[in-house]
């Protein structure tokens, strides 16, 4: 029996290390949680007309992709989501290709995932509570047409 190291053995990957970068002029961006990234592919139904099945055949139809939501402190004169949003007008934006990077110990890419033509659609400002003492943080949602998944 070989000896098995540490280093050898199949972990899940832990996930509270990980970068963003949102597009060419925003790299590695600090967040504090990133959620919704996710695909599902519409179920076509479909009967053959002289099919001996009285049944329909389910095939793969159009790609679906949900909204990433980006969460982060709020820091001050620090405007990126609200610029960002602030350049959407009537059927304009500069849709940024925004990849989200998973990192091991050493600080090196594990897993990156990457949204292609995203966009902001929503921004969720902090709530403000005078006897609250949490961290104020902004929320980003952003949509986008494709994700790639790529492991290290």
């Amino acid at each position: 029996m070989a000896e098995g190291k540490v280093e050898d053995a199949n972990w899940p990957l832990p996930k509270f290390y990980f970068e963003v970068d949102l597009g060419d002029k925003l790299k590695n961006v600090a967040f504090q949680e990133v959620s919704g990234m996710d695909k599902e592919v519409q179920i076509i139904e479909y009967r053959h007309s002289n099919s001996k099945l009285f049944s329909t055949i389910k095939m793969p139809g159009i790609a679906k992709y949900g909204n990433v939501t980006m969460k982060r402190g709020v820091f001050v004169k620090d405007n990126t989501f609200w610029d960002w949003m602030a350049e959407i007008t009537m059927n304009t934006i500069e849709r940024r290709t925004v990849i989200i990077r998973l990192l091991d110990e050493q600080g090196k890419v594990t897993m990156q995932w990457t949204l292609n033509n995203a966009w902001p659609t929503k921004i969720t400002s902090t709530d403000l509570k005078s006897d609250g003492n949490e961290v104020a943080v902004d929320s980003l949602e952003i949509a986008y047409e494709q994700l790639i998944i790529a492991n290290a």
